[in-house]
């Protein structure tokens, strides 16, 4: 069985402002990129008083992760104000660092504006989607996509996705899963522009290089969410990718941005 998504969250305190987490194998080399970044954020939310919530992040992918060691999250309280709190994360192993993360957390009710000026894709409904999660502890269904382009690949794609167990009530333990369900799919749409498209014998991989979301509004990733994700540029083997992330009620609760490396698996 896998480990459960809150289990990942638990994190040991091994000091001041220090954590260690750990997770499961995953089909390819190396650990899960969504993993670190959910587990980084987790870390800095547990040194953030009361009444903040993640509103951003920013992460860069430094070494691939070993699955075989723990992580070790050193947590840097950058600052501490009335309305916002900043904090940095790196998260380490025996090779040095593998991640580094800046968080932003705000405090809740700040104003009463409210101004959205988009609106979800019309898809289908996720109980009509094609699964295509590689994971047991959430559903990602795609339901629409575009198939144009340089590679001809799909390069536009939306997709309905949700963590398959209760998180409670806690909004960080929501904004961690939304940050391991978002590192799922999109550097595949940036490896779609690229001439030589993925086949049983790759031509290359997707590695994620950093990552950045933006939390707008409240939500709960045990139910289902809309991830619309397109990719428009590929340039010296580097494909970014944005997304926007919609509640079922059309709500958008999050924007992403990622940019990934192209490269060809190692030989031997």
């Amino acid at each position: 069985m896998p480990m459960p998504f809150r289990a990942m969250m638990e994190l040991e305190a091994h000091g001041p402002d220090t954590y260690v987490g750990a997770g499961p194998r995953y089909p390819w080399e190396g650990l899960y990129g969504g993993q670190i970044v959910a587990q980084a954020l987790r870390a800095a939310d547990l040194t953030v008083k009361p009444g903040h919530t993640p509103h951003s992040l920013h992460a860069y992918f430094l070494r691939v992760g070993d699955p075989d060691e723990p992580v070790r999250f050193e947590v840097e309280r950058l600052r501490d104000g009335h309305t916002f709190v900043a904090r940095q994360v790196v998260a380490r192993q025996s090779t040095g660092a593998i991640l580094n993360m800046s968080a932003s957390f705000q405090t809740l009710g700040a104003s009463t504006m409210d101004v959205q000026l988009v609106e979800a894709p019309a898809v289908l409904s996720p109980e009509a989607g094609k699964e295509v999660s590689w994971s047991q502890l959430f559903e990602m269904r795609l339901v629409d996509g575009s198939f144009q382009g340089a590679g001809e690949g799909l390069q536009w794609a939306c997709s309905w996705f949700r963590i398959l167990e209760d998180l409670g009530s806690e909004p960080s333990m929501h904004a961690a899963a939304l940050a391991y369900a978002s590192d799922s799919g999109p550097a595949w749409l940036a490896g779609a522009l690229h001439e030589v498209q993925c086949s049983p014998v790759q031509a290359w991989r997707a590695v994620s290089l950093d990552h950045a979301i933006w939390f707008h509004r409240p939500f709960r990733a045990d139910e289902w969410l809309l991830f619309e994700a397109s990719s428009s540029s590929l340039r010296d083997s580097r494909g970014l990718t944005q997304g926007r992330i919609f509640s079922e009620e059309g709500a958008l609760v999050a924007s992403v941005a990622q940019e990934a490396f192209l490269r060809r698996p190692r030989s031997g």
